[in-house]
């Protein structure tokens, strides 16, 4: 049998045609990967902003720990944030995680004679603080 010239085209155009991916299954996979991120996106978001809200509460234990160690110490408290650092009960005074600067709410003792810095708190508490309680 002599081979046929116009069958070897044939499957040769075939073959060239198959190689690629058509725009349907393209449309296809770009829906999943769309509805993929559309369910995992918002559960980053959320385990950011909780753990952000966690290093907040972190970072005001850490001042609060140090606060009463210095009054401790030196029977009084702290005129700044600064002097815990100077005197080495802090390395350096933490960064609010949700403002990223170190803008803490000071609260003075009642008896001012004592010090300034009696307690802190963050200056903006976390969204979850702020709503109903849950989980």
């Amino acid at each position: 049998m002599a081979p046929r010239p116009f069958a070897r085209m044939h499957s040769a155009s075939a073959r060239r045609g198959r190689r690629g991916f058509t725009l349907i299954e393209l449309i296809v996979v770009m829906s999943i990967i769309a509805l993929l991120l559309t369910l995992a996106l918002p559960r980053y978001f959320h385990s950011l902003d909780s753990g952000r809200a966690m290093v907040q509460r972190q970072n005001v234990t850490t001042l609060r720990d140090a606060i009463d160690k210095f009054f401790g110490d030196q029977g009084r408290y702290p005129d700044t944030l600064d002097e815990l650092v100077t005197k080495r009960y802090l390395r350096e005074v933490p960064i609010d995680p949700l403002t990223e600067r170190r803008d803490w709410t000071i609260v003075a003792p009642q008896d001012t004679t004592q010090g300034a810095v009696y307690d802190v708190r963050p200056t903006q508490q976390p969204a979850a603080d702020a709503g109903p309680a849950g989980g």
